[in-house]
């Protein structure tokens, strides 16, 4: 079992860029970009990346919250999910496509409170 995993470098670079405009972590910037890919329709299967950046450990990322990560997947993807499956492997899927959508989520609102607003009524509006 991996406790492990590395971002690609598109994402590692995405990570570092928000992280110095908003002053928000790594680890918490991870766990918005998982929220935002699990939003989306498209399959996860398909999605592919490098694994030539940031390393996170499992509980660092997930924390006391890992089932609830683990379940959201797997209701994503619409059937249960192994544990080797999970970590690192989808998780970081969704991770590395998060990012680049919270990329554009920060070039649209184009300001850190706008950003943070944004994420808060896009959550509220998927929920709708």
């Amino acid at each position: 079992m991996q406790f492990r995993l590395k971002t690609s470098k598109e994402t590692m670079d995405i990570l570092k860029q928000l992280q110095s405009s908003t002053n928000l972590t790594p680890n918490v910037l991870a766990r918005l970009a998982i929220a935002l890919s699990l939003l989306s329709k498209e399959p996860i299967e398909s999605f592919e990346s490098d694994t030539n950046g940031l390393e996170f450990n499992r509980n660092t990322l997930t924390g006391e919250y890992d089932f609830v990560y683990k379940a959201l997947i797997a209701q994503h993807l619409g059937r249960p999910v192994a544990d080797d499956e999970y970590f690192p492997f989808l998780i970081k899927k969704h991770l590395d496509r998060g990012a680049k959508c919270l990329e554009n989520e920060y070039k649209y609102a184009g300001n850190y409170e706008k950003f943070i607003k944004g994420l808060a009524n896009f959550e509220l509006e998927m929920i709708r």
